[in-house]
């Protein structure tokens, strides 16, 4: 995309003019961008006990190519750097050709949890028996979804203990997350359970573990786009498998490791209006699915290419909840230029991927701090009182003396001032 060259330079009118220009945004879609307005009736229908905003910066990821299309991607984190190291991935990947993305299919997967069972196989005979029948009623629960071409699709058993069934209903749930949909298929299903087979249901609800809606991105760099002047793309793409493997061997690094990868995902997920804490719950999760808790991502070298993979669980919703009713949710659709719940969890996935590009590269190399360290300091100015034009000056002297701490930046910024007064 034209005009977004060192877009991090531009002031907020710039680049808003870019994005009008390059996303055809209308008058009003501009304004909810430059002066997002409190509004009490929204909140106050969103939670309970509404008070105020709490507002989290959102910013733009650029250089994402997803199966030959090209994103701009919006993102909200109060992390420094998270933006810019998400945007630095997305341009190494952008020069070998983009992440390509698969997509097996988009079913969630609710629970009904049957307790005090007297013989569990006997139960999940029956069950399986009655899958026909229970598979309409789920429907007839919800008619609104079978309309739209989505809709109940399985009935699955597990005995998790001698005493303890779960039934799992898995349901094409279409643009939407599915959460409220599934409950009220499963609540329709389990009064059935009741009647029938006399069943003590303990629980009816949506799991957030969506393996029915698992999502892989990939990507293969030559090794030679890895290169920087103290090191050969060789040794670098090597590194950054060995630190890969390390988070498949330890879960002290894999935390970590994921988390980085979870810190571009949230991003994007919040910007779009999902529940990020569903997501994150389904990620970790599959993260421990072999019996121990790895790293989500894998990369190795082969045939002189880094070969990168990322897959995961992403119940991703265009509609429904906050989606329908946040305006910038609406404008951040159209800065996506998304046609659907399946395009929005490829780029969400490949966020990730291109994040955990980023950060291994960077810790393999130079070291994580470098990046970090100009955000954080300017973080530090301005929490000891530097003003918008006395920011860079502060940052300059933090970096000339080698320090990171409020009382040196204190001092810096009234020797500053101390200079100014002087000048005058």
């Amino acid at each position: 995309m034209n005009g977004f060259s060192k877009y991090y330079q531009k002031d907020q009118a710039t680049r808003l003019e870019i994005l009008k220009q390059q996303k055809k945004l209308t008058k009003a879609e501009l304004e909810i961008l430059k002066d997002p307005q409190l509004n009490f009736e929204l909140g106050d229908t969103m939670i309970e006990n509404y008070l105020t905003q709490y507002q989290l910066p959102e910013g733009l990821a650029l250089n994402y190519v997803i199966d030959g299309k090209e994103y701009l991607i919006p993102m909200v984190t109060e992390e420094p750097s998270v933006i810019a190291a998400a945007s630095h991935g997305a341009s190494i990947v952008k020069r070998s050709g983009g992440f390509k993305s698969e997509l097996k299919e988009r079913l969630m997967i609710g629970q009904i949890v049957v307790e005090q069972v007297k013989d569990a196989k006997k139960l999940a005979r029956l069950v399986k028996d009655s899958q026909a029948e229970l598979l309409q009623l789920a429907n007839a629960a919800h008619p609104s979804i079978v309309k739209r071409g989505g809709g109940a699709r399985e009935i699955k058993v597990r005995i998790l203990a001698f005493d303890l069934v779960s039934i799992d209903l898995v349901v094409d749930v279409k643009e939407a997350m599915g959460a409220n949909m599934l409950n009220t298929m499963l609540e329709a299903c389990a009064d059935h359970l009741r009647s029938k087979f006399e069943a003590e249901i303990l629980i009816s609800i949506l799991s957030n573990y969506a393996t029915r809606c698992l999502v892989k991105v990939t990507c293969a760099i030559p090794v030679s786009e890895l290169t920087k002047k103290n090191m050969p793309g060789e040794k670098i793409a090597q590194k950054i498998a060995s630190a890969s493997r390390l988070a498949k061997l330890d879960p002290y690094r894999a935390t970590t490791h994921n988390k980085g990868i979870m810190n571009g995902i949230d991003a994007v997920v919040i910007a779009s209006g999902n529940d990020w804490r569903a997501i994150e719950a389904g990620a970790h999760a599959y993260a421990a699915r072999n019996g121990s808790y790895q790293g989500l991502s894998t990369w190795e070298v082969k045939d002189s290419k880094l070969i990168g993979s990322l897959e995961l669980p992403l119940p991703l919703a265009t509609v429904g909840g906050s989606i329908a009713i946040v305006p910038l949710v609406k404008v951040n659709q159209r800065l996506l230029d998304l046609q659907d719940a399946k395009e929005l969890e490829k780029i969400v996935a490949a966020v990730g991927l291109g994040q955990n590009l980023a950060a291994l590269h960077a810790l393999v190399t130079d070291g994580i701090q470098k990046g970090h360290m100009k955000l954080q300091l300017k973080s530090l100015a301005i929490a000891v009182g530097a003003r918008p034009e006395e920011v860079a000056a502060v940052v300059d002297g933090l970096l000339a003396r080698q320090a990171r701490d409020s009382a040196t930046a204190t001092q810096i910024l009234e020797e500053i001032r101390g200079i100014k007064r002087e000048e005058k």
